[in-house]
């Protein structure tokens, strides 16, 4: 049985979205993380596991040091892109919620699910 690692509810404010508006004023962001690692993981040895601050490094290169992204589909794959690197990743699970994102009336919380596998 796999490890997992994981971030939850990481809130981050980027200046990110569709429509042009969206990129005036930053907005929130609310990203959890899913790693599961492959291969064995040695007591005292974290280079044999995925480090949490690992994950939330990901996702501030992504949300807060790049130019606006539109999708949030594609904000997810640059994230994955960053902790796929590291070699004992097997499966990384991606949710990244916006509720700020435009919407024709209030109600409901938008999100979209992610999920890339070596």
């Amino acid at each position: 049985m796999p490890i997992s690692v994981g971030l939850d509810d990481y809130l981050v404010h980027g200046i990110h979205g569709y429509f042009d508006e969206e990129h005036e004023r930053a907005q929130p962001f609310n990203i959890s993380i899913r790693v599961d690692l492959s291969g064995p993981i040695e007591d005292g040895q974290l280079g044999t596991t995925l480090d949490y601050a690992q994950l939330q490094s990901a996702i501030d290169a992504i949300v807060l040091d790049s130019p606006p992204i539109r999708l949030l589909e594609s904000m997810a794959v640059q994230i994955s892109e960053i902790i796929q690197q590291s070699s004992n990743v097997e499966t990384i699970f991606i949710r990244i919620e916006k509720p700020e994102a435009p919407l024709p009336h209030p109600g409901g919380l938008p999100f979209i699910e992610y999920t890339w596998n070596r």
